[in-house]
C-alpha cells in the first residue's frame, strides 16, 4: 500500500469518526429543554422534579413526566434565593443570566501569546536590519556594503584638494563610468582595479566618494573588516552578493576600504599558518575581479595604508593594475586644503593660508582639519569673535608638543637643567647653516613627558638630505645634553627621546644609506616605512642580512658617528657659552622665548656653515 493510500484512508476515517460525534452533540442538546428558573421552581412545587445536579451557576436535572416539547431532561440557571422569592410574591417570570466571559477569558490567553512572539518578530527583525550575527539566519551571506548614490555622497573633487596628481589620475575612472561605451573606440579597457596608496588621513576614502559624485552612479562602501564574521563561508558569500548588487546597477563602483585587513598575503611572515576563513574571502574576491567584464562599467576602488603586506595575487595586472598613490600634501597641496577648511569658521584680517601651510610641513589632509578646528575651539575658549593667527600658532603647537601642563611644579634645580637643556637645542640649530630655523623655546611642560621643547619650523619642504645636513640635525638633537655636561658636569635623563632619534639617524646613516666608508655603500637594512614594495616579497620582515661581525662593525660604526657629533656640539657650545648663559637666564625669566626674542639672540650667535664630522 503507497504511503498516499494510507493518507486517503485517515482522511476518510477521521471525516466518518466527525460526522457521528457531530450527531452525537445534536442529539444530546436536542433533549434537553433550557428553562427559566421560575418554570423550575413551579415544576418543583408541582412535584415534577425526579433528580436535580447542582453546580454554582446551573441547575440540571431529569423530570417525572416529559415536557410538552417531549424533553424529560431539563436546565435552568440559578437565582438568588431572595430574590426569587422577592419575584415570585409579584409573579414575576424570571429566570438567571449568566454573564459571558468567553472574550476576557479568550483575550487572557491570547495576548501574552501575541506580545511574545510581537516582541520576538520585532526583535528578530532588528537584528537581521543592523548586521548581528551576521544579518540574521537568512541573511548570513548578504553583504554589509552601504549603498551612497550621487545625492548622499555630496563630494566632488572640488573638496578633495591637496592631491591633484591623484585626481588626474581618478579622472579617467569618471569619464569612463559617464560613458563606458565610447571611452573604448580605439580598443582600449580600463583598468579593472584602482588601489589608493598612502600614510593614514590623506584623503583616499574622500577621493573615492568624489569619483562616485563626479560620475554620478551607485557607490558601493565597505570596509575589509566587515566581510569576515564568526561563521565559516559568510566572507566569501559577501563578496558575491556585493558583486552581484553591483552589476545590477552599473555603471556603479565598489570601494573596499582598508583592504590590508582582507588581502593580506597568504603563507608569508614569521607565521605562516593560514586563516582558512580569511584565505577563502580573499579567494573570492580574486575571482569576482577576473570574472567581470570592465566594460559592464562597474570599477574597483580600494584604499590601504600598507601595501607591502598585501597578497601579489591583488596586485598582478588584471586586477588592481593601477596603483596611485595619495601622498602627503606638499606647500600649495597644503594651502587647498587649508581654504576648504578655513572657509567653515570666521577668520581674523592677519590669518593667511600660506602663512598657516608654513607652519606645517608634514600635516595630512585629516591633521589640517583637526588643525583648523583647534583653532578655533582656542579663539571660542578666549572669548574671540575670530579665530586669528596666534589661536593657529597654539594649535600647531598643542598638537605637535601636547597640551600645556602648566600644574607641573618643577624645583628650582630641575628648572635650570631643563633651561640650560633648551637653549643647548635652540643654540646649536641657531649656530649652523642648513638647519630648520627656532620659532619657539620654551620651559612650560608638555604633553605625557615632555619638560620643555624647542620648536623649529622647516622654510621649505624637504625630500632629500645629505650627510652633512643629518650630521647637523644630530648636532641639534645632542645640543640638550651637551649643554647639561659642560654647565652642570652631569648627565639627566631628559635626553631620552634625543638619544633615541639621534641613534635611528646614525644606524640609518651605515645600514640603509651608505654613508659610512668602513662599511661601503652598502644597504644592509630595508626600508621598514616602504610603499608599494615588490610582490617577490610583499612582508617587511625585519630580519638582519649580515653577518656578525657585520653588525659588530655597524654597532661601532654608529657610536663613532655619535660620539663625533656630541664633541662637535660640546666644542660649539663651550666657545658659545656666555651667550648660553644669557639666554638660559631670560628663559627662566619669561618661560617662553618668542619669535621676537630669538631674532635677537640670533644676531649674536656666529654662524657655523655645514661641514662633515
Amino acid at each position: 500500500m503507497t504511503t498516499k493510500t494510507r493518507f486517503n484512508i485517515a482522511y476518510a476515517i477521521a471525516a466518518i469518526l466527525a460526522v457521528f460525534v457531530l450527531q452525537h452533540l445534536i442529539a444530546t442538546v436536542g433533549q434537553i429543554a433550557v428553562i427559566s428558573y421560575s418554570e423550575y421552581q413551579q415544576l418543583l412545587r408541582d412535584n415534577k422534579v425526579e433528580s436535580v445536579g447542582i453546580s454554582d451557576r446551573t441547575l440540571q436535572g431529569t423530570l417525572k413526566e416529559p415536557l410538552p416539547g417531549g424533553q424529560k431532561q431539563f436546565i435552568t440557571t440559578r437565582v438568588d434565593q431572595d430574590i426569587a422569592q422577592e419575584l415570585e410574591k409579584h409573579n414575576v417570570r424570571f429566570t438567571g443570566q449568566i454573564e459571558s466571559t468567553f472574550f476576557r477569558d479568550l483575550l487572557s490567553w491570547v495576548m501574552p501569546v501575541l506580545l511574545f512572539f510581537g516582541l520576538w518578530w520585532y526583535v528578530g527583525r532588528r537584528i537581521a536590519e543592523s548586521g548581528g550575527l551576521g544579518g540574521g539566519l537568512m541573511q548570513i551571506g548578504k553583504s554589509k556594503a552601504k549603498i551612497y548614490v550621487e545625492s548622499n555622497t555630496g563630494v566632488t573633487f572640488a573638496d578633495a584638494a591637496g592631491v591633484d596628481e591623484a585626481k588626474d589620475e581618478l579622472r579617467e575612472v569618471v569619464d569612463f563610468l559617464k560613458s563606458p561605451a565610447d571611452y573604448g573606440r580605439l580598443g582600449g579597457r580600463m583598468p579593472k582595479g584602482v588601489l589608493l596608496v598612502g600614510p593614514p588621513g590623506t584623503g583616499k576614502t574622500l577621493l573615492a566618494k568624489a569619483v562616485a559624485g563626479e560620475a554620478k552612479v551607485p557607490f558601493f562602501s565597505i570596509s575589509g573588516s566587515e566581510f569576515v564574521e564568526m561563521f565559516v563561508g559568510v566572507g566569501a558569500a559577501r563578496v558575491r552578493d556585493l558583486f552581484q548588487q553591483a552589476h545590477e546597477k552599473a555603471p556603479a563602483i565598489i570601494f573596499i576600504d582598508e583592504l590590508d585587513a582582507l588581502g593580506r598575503a597568504r603563507g608569508i611572515g614569521p607565521f605562516a599558518g593560514g586563516h582558512d576563513e580569511k584565505e577563502q574571502t580573499l579567494n573570492q574576491l580574486l575571482v569576482e575581479l577576473d570574472g567581470f567584464d570592465s566594460r559592464s562599467g562597474l570599477v574597483i576602488l580600494a584604499a590601504t595604508n600598507r601595501p607591502e603586506i598585501l597578497d601579489p595575487a591583488l596586485l598582478r595586472a588584471g586586477r588592481f593594475d593601477r596603483q596611485v598613490l595619495v601622498d602627503r600634501p606638499d606647500k600649495k597641496g597644503r594651502v587647498d586644503i587649508l581654504k576648504v577648511h578655513m572657509t567653515k569658521v570666521r577668520l581674523a584680517p592677519d590669518v593667511e593660508a600660506e602663512a598657516v601651510a608654513a607652519l606645517t610641513p608634514g600635516f595630512t589632509g585629516a591633521d589640517l582639519a583637526n588643525l583648523v578646528n583647534e583653532a578655533a575651539l582656542l579663539a571660542t575658549r578666549r572669548g574671540a569673535k575670530a579665530v586669528g593667527m596666534s589661536d593657529f600658532n597654539n594649535a600647531v603647537e598643542r598638537m605637535v608638543a601636547g597640551l600645556e601642563k602648566r600644574n607641573r611644579l618643577l624645583n628650582p634645580r630641575e628648572r635650570d637643567i631643563v633651561a640650560y637643556h633648551e637653549m643647548g637645542h635652540a643654540l646649536v640649530a641657531l649656530s649652523l647653516a642648513g638647519v630648520d630655523p627656532v620659532h619657539k623655546v620654551s620651559i612650560i611642560p608638555r604633553g605625557v613627558g615632555a619638560l620643555g621643547y624647542t620648536i623649529q619650523r622647516p622654510i621649505e619642504d624637504r625630500f632629500l638630505m645629505t650627510k652633512e645636513e643629518l650630521e647637523n640635525k644630530m648636532a641639534v638633537l645632542l645640543g640638550g645634553r651637551a649643554a647639561e655636561l659642560i654647565v652642570f658636569g652631569h648627565l639627566s635623563t631628559g635626553a631620552a627621546d634625543d638619544l633615541r632619534r639621534v641613534t635611528d639617524i646614525a644606524r640609518s646613516m651605515v645600514t640603509r644609506y651608505g654613508m659610512s666608508e668602513k662599511l661601503g655603500s652598502i644597504a644592509y637594512e630595508r626600508d621598514p616605512g616602504n610603499f608599494l614594495a615588490s610582490t617577490d616579497r610583499p612582508y617587511p620582515v625585519r630580519e638582519r642580512e649580515y653577518a656578525e661581525e657585520t653588525a659588530a662593525a655597524v654597532d661601532r660604526e654608529v657610536r663613532v658617528i655619535v660620539d663625533n657629533v656630541f664633541q662637535r656640539t660640546q666644542g660649539l657650545l663651550t666657545m658659545r657659552r656666555s651667550i648660553l648663559d644669557r639666554a638660559a637666564k631670560q628663559l627662566l625669566e619669561k618661560e617662553t622665548l618668542e619669535q621676537s626674542d630669538i631674532d635677537k639672540l640670533i644676531r649674536e650667535v656666529p654662524k657655523e656653515g655645514l661641514r662633515a664630522v
